[in-house]
């Protein structure tokens, strides 16, 4: 199984949610190859293809939302998950999104506004797992890091 993780990080968070679900995937015997969807390329072809990004602002993060990340002092890409999906040409997979997220019922969730930005392309994907960071800098809950090896133990059946 080949396996595509595209991820957009702010503090750090979603990026060590990235690399738990790739021990998981690479377990199990899985191909995997990380991106950084501001470095990503327009087309991927891949058996699977996850798509993770910090929630900001209850959706995915934003040219202004990425530097008030970076005036709290996290690292702010030029790009994230938004414009990769804006301008990429095919995906071809299963695509299945992720994300961090302060939990609550107000908090929202980057991998539901994942699954809309690729709709609104007319491309399928789903909504997968989401994890707790304890704050906006961090760090994740107790417990995050092994549910993730674990989910991405999961996805490559």
């Amino acid at each position: 199984m080949r396996v595509v993780v595209l991820t957009e990080s702010c503090f750090g968070n979603t990026a060590q949610v990235a690399e738990a679900v790739i021990e998981g995937l690479r377990s199990g015997g899985a191909t995997v190859e990380a991106l950084s969807a501001d470095a990503a390329p327009p087309s991927l072809s891949a058996d699977l293809v996850l798509v993770g990004a910090p929630t900001h602002n209850m959706g995915l993060p934003s040219s202004a939302s990425r530097g008030q990340a970076a005036q709290k002092g996290g690292h702010a890409p030029p790009s994230g998950v938004r414009e990769w999906i804006d301008r990429i040409d095919s995906v071809d997979g299963r695509i299945i999104a992720f994300s961090t997220t302060t939990g609550g019922l107000f908090a929202g969730s980057a991998s539901k506004a994942i699954v809309k930005a690729f709709k609104r392309h007319k491309i399928r994907a789903e909504q997968g797992a989401d994890f707790t960071v304890t704050g906006t800098p961090g760090p994740l809950a107790d417990g995050e890091l092994a549910r993730a090896r674990e989910w991405g133990r999961t996805l490559r059946g």
